[in-house]
């Protein structure tokens, strides 16, 4: 069977989340966006805990109404670099609770700092049978490559049990693979949601084949067993993350890196800092010029939520506008969820929103869209082409088809 699932999310129990981020409200955003699978999140937090318990079926089991769920938590090391953690039930997770809080306070957030390296927090994994691999693995705080050089670094003696690695928002397969040791990995595009709403929860996602949802179901997937695999990854433009480019943290001016190195990561403008960007990041670490996908890798399919698209056509400020709202529940009430209406619906038949809003829904699926990358911790944004740019060839360089390779 083929599933979407969105593997790394936190709870209201993380710094910087969203009260409504509890099971129910998850459950029912996620139906909404064509998810059938979806992260508990921060699932060692001991009230977060409680609630997952009070969900469960049984050990293993988390369904709320169509919406089945993954025991998962985030873990932060001693070197700052995270860790996502992807577990076999409730009991393992409680197996886990105790002896990470053996080595930090869990529950002060729902994402806790251990003092253990990455190598030691894979051997831990190992022995509660959890799967284990870099959240956001580029992005330039709290990420491995951040901090390290190869997946050796982190994980020592336990590099060849990580599975997978997490791209995060400013990468995609065509970054990660130009370096070569990702090449066996399995890549997760996840949302990293720290709340509920159409623009944050599943805004990246994983298309998988899968012989039944499950911990083992998943755990096949991820380990490409039995021809079951990730089938597809979705989510961002790397340019539209916050990291994309380097720039500086403060006034956000973009740098290239020889220009961030010749001013020693001091911005010229007003001073601040200059973070390294993803972009840059990349280049430095690969040992490929082209990115080499290895057969076993899926199409990378770039998407956007449909708020924010519904809101770039209608020149609105903000998703939460009426006219937003208003075509977003009747695009969910006629074709059921947002990918049916991002990927399948016919044209003629989204007649019934203003055609500004279809219009750009094609627009995207041909990748007809200008790219304006983010960087020093601000969102890189997207422009939709007017008609007299299309005519004109304006963003050519971003049309192509609608998956990479």
């Amino acid at each position: 069977m083929k599933i979407n699932a969105d593997l790394h999310i936190h709870s209201k129990y993380s710094m910087a989340c969203s009260k409504k981020m509890d099971l129910p409200t998850i459950a029912e955003e996620a139906a909404k966006k064509g998810i059938d699978l979806v992260a508990t999140g921060d699932c060692i937090h001991p009230k977060w805990m409680k609630e997952i318990r009070d969900n469960a079926i049984d050990d293993e089991k988390i369904i709320i109404g169509n919406t089945n769920f993954s025991i998962t938590t985030e873990i932060e090391d001693r070197n700052r670099v995270h860790h996502l953690l992807i577990l076999p039930s409730i009991s393992k997770a409680q197996e886990l609770a105790e002896i990470m809080g053996k080595h930090g306070n869990l529950a002060t957030d729902g994402r806790p700092t251990v003092h253990l390296d990455g190598s030691e927090i894979a051997e831990i994994a190992r022995d509660v049978e959890a799967l284990i691999g870099p959240c956001h693995a580029f992005t330039p705080w709290t990420a491995m490559y951040a901090y390290h050089d190869s997946l050796k670094s982190c994980y020592g003696d336990m590099t060849d049990y990580v599975s997978f690695l997490e791209l995060g928002l400013s990468a995609d397969s065509n970054y990660a693979d130009r370096i070569s040791e990702l090449h066996r990995l399995t890549f997760l595009s996840n949302s990293d949601a720290h709340s509920p709403y159409s623009n944050k929860l599943a805004r990246e996602f994983n298309q998988m084949e899968v012989p039944d949802i499950s911990f083992e179901g998943l755990k096949k997937a991820i380990l490409r067993e039995n021809n079951y695999k990730v089938t597809l990854n979705i989510g961002f433009y790397p340019q539209e993350g916050k990291y994309n480019e380097s720039a500086c943290i403060k006034c956000f001016t973009h740098y290239s890196l020889e220009e961030s190195v010749s001013h020693k990561w001091k911005c010229s403008v007003c001073g601040g800092r200059i973070k390294k960007g993803v972009f840059d990041r990349v280049n430095e670490l690969a040992d490929l010029s082209e990115p080499m996908h290895p057969d076993h890798r899926p199409p990378y399919l770039h998407l956007m939520p449909l708020s924010e698209i519904i809101m770039m056509a209608l020149g609105h400020a903000s998703i939460n506008t009426k006219g937003v709202q208003d075509a977003w529940d009747s695009l969910l009430g006629k074709f059921g969820d947002e990918l049916n209406v991002l990927l399948y619906a016919e044209p003629e038949d989204m007649g019934f929103v203003d055609n500004r809003i279809v219009d750009a829904i094609i627009a995207f699926r041909e990748r007809k869209v200008i790219l304006h990358p983010g960087g020093g911790g601000k969102y890189g944004w997207i422009e939709m082409p007017e008609e007299k740019k299309e005519k004109s060839g304006a963003g050519e360089k971003n049309q192509s088809s609608l998956f990479d390779f």
